[in-house]
């Protein structure tokens, strides 16, 4: 089966790539693709907790840089597990790409955090995790991080 793992940069979605690989059976898994999505319309493209900080007046180019570097980050989280890991920066609507993803490798599962901003980390799912799900063509693991302070 081949899974995609989603990246938005976020602490989140690196918890949720460490809770998708103690949960899954890596011989059941025969490839990873850990894709992040770039956003050219949003103020701000790409969240980057995973990778070093930049100067405020980024580009389109840094922030492809940040989800590379974002991707990298999840990637090694599979190191030594066993499926042969890609890595995928995409440029677009995330969910679109992400579904797009799914698709064009014929995605058995597509494994995302719950939502990595504001309230969504706690409270509601994320719009992006919220239409994935609705719209893909394969299962959705959505993982919700453990809040700090509970179990």
């Amino acid at each position: 089966m081949h899974v995609i793992v989603t990246t938005d940069g976020s602490q989140a979605s690196l918890q949720a790539a460490r809770q998708f690989q103690v949960i899954a059976d890596s011989r059941e898994i025969t490839e990873v693709t850990v894709l992040a999505v770039v956003s050219p319309y949003a103020a701000a493209p790409f969240a980057n907790e995973l990778g070093p900080h930049h100067a405020p007046a980024q580009t389109e180019l840094s922030y492809r840089k940040d989800a590379e570097v974002a991707v990298g980050v999840v990637a090694a989280v599979f190191d030594g597990w066993g499926p042969t890991i890609h890595r995928d920066v995409r440029s677009g609507s995330p969910a679109t790409e992400i579904i797009r993803a799914a698709e064009e490798l014929s995605a058995g599962l597509i494994s995302m955090a719950a939502g990595s901003r504001g309230l969504t980390a706690t409270i509601l799912l994320g719009s992006t995790a919220s239409r994935v799900q609705h719209s893909a063509p394969c299962p959705v693991l959505i993982c919700r991080p453990t809040v700090r302070g509970r179990a």
